[in-house]
């Protein structure tokens, strides 16, 4: 009997060794975090900052590849249909998630099930601009300007179905107002309009439009967020402003493959929260009006899901579809 024990305990340790030195060993090699956007934009500069400090932190090579296109979805499909190891991962919005799967009737890859959640990474809110030869000067005269004039105001946004037109979108519902949206291919076309004066407003993210407030070309009225930014202290929140219960700010945050082993999601959840509040990272993102915004897979489960009980009435209330 003793004998019988004791060849099950050491077969039951030969079958836990494998796993336990799998997840020490984790990482081994290279891993790739992949961008759904070309260079220089805000996910792209918030994928390299990443790659930086976790590079440093793991001891081993994390590079930043670049797969635009489709809004996003190319990279997201590799993503969901590669090898769920730890050793490709993609820097995402939180759009591509919560309010994709409401734009598109079909996607290559599922928004959620495909997909394992590791943390989210920084925030950011958009700002109302107009061009400074606007007669409006603040929120209040915005929206009485538009109810006085329907149908005759517009507001330009980076796309349909993007976060600046949805939160322009919310913007018009809440206020009770008739404005016309003009979408544009990115957010620069949109910016030169609005700087030329051929649009009136623009619901622009802080990291696009602040050199542009900053040299005065264009006029803040209100930022969309739940507090002020330090950036622009001076600058109320459009519910201050006027909008009570407006609010709408976007995200970025690091997920896998689904499937990826429990150990090494946890090992990257703590190292990219690590990373994420470091000096470095914070130098680097704050500046652009980025906020460190961490926490678990579960949290960011119930971020996304609240986003999509945000966002769903609106996309129904404004007939926004992309396919």
């Amino acid at each position: 009997m003793i004998r019988i024990l004791f060849t099950a305990v050491i077969a039951a340790v030969a079958l836990v060794l494998p796993h336990a030195a799998g997840a020490q060993a984790f990482p081994s090699k290279t891993i790739r975090i992949l961008c759904p956007f070309s260079p220089g934009g805000g996910v792209d500069i918030t994928a390299r900052a990443l790659a930086h400090e976790l590079s440093a932190q793991l001891g081993q090579s994390v590079i930043v590849e670049n797969k635009p296109g489709a809004g996003g979805n190319v990279a997201a499909a590799e993503v969901a249909r590669s090898a769920p190891d730890g050793y490709t991962l993609f820097l995402t919005l939180n759009s591509l998630h919560a309010i994709s799967p409401l734009l598109y009737s079909k996607l290559p890859y599922d928004a959620n099930r495909d997909f394992a959640y590791i943390t989210p990474l920084v925030s950011f809110n958009n700002i109302l601009v107009v061009n400074p030869a606007s007669s409006a000067k603040s929120v209040q005269e915005l929206i009485a300007a538009a109810k006085s004039r329907p149908g005759r105001l517009t507001f330009a946004s980076s796309g349909n179905g993007t976060n600046i037109h949805l939160v322009g979108e919310l913007f018009k519902s809440m206020a009770g107002i008739d404005i016309v949206h003009v979408p544009y291919k990115g957010s620069a076309p949109a910016l030169t309009d609005l700087l030329g004066g051929n649009v009136t407003m623009m619901f622009d993210t802080i990291p696009s439009a602040i050199s542009h407030v900053r040299s005065g070309k264009l006029r803040a009225l209100g930022v969309t967020g739940a507090k002020r930014s330090p950036l622009f202290p001076d600058v109320p929140t459009i519910a201050e402003a006027g909008l009570a219960g407006y609010q709408a700010f976007a995200w970025y945050g690091l997920v896998g493959p689904a499937g990826i082993p429990s150990e090494v999601q946890a090992r990257l959840n703590a190292e990219a929260v690590k990373a994420a509040h470091s000096q470095a990272f914070r130098s680097r993102m704050e500046p652009l009006g980025f906020e460190i915004m961490t926490g678990s897979p579960e949290k960011m489960a119930e971020m996304l899901k609240a986003d999509m009980a945000r966002w769903a009435p609106v996309i129904k209330a404004a007939g926004v579809t992309i396919n």
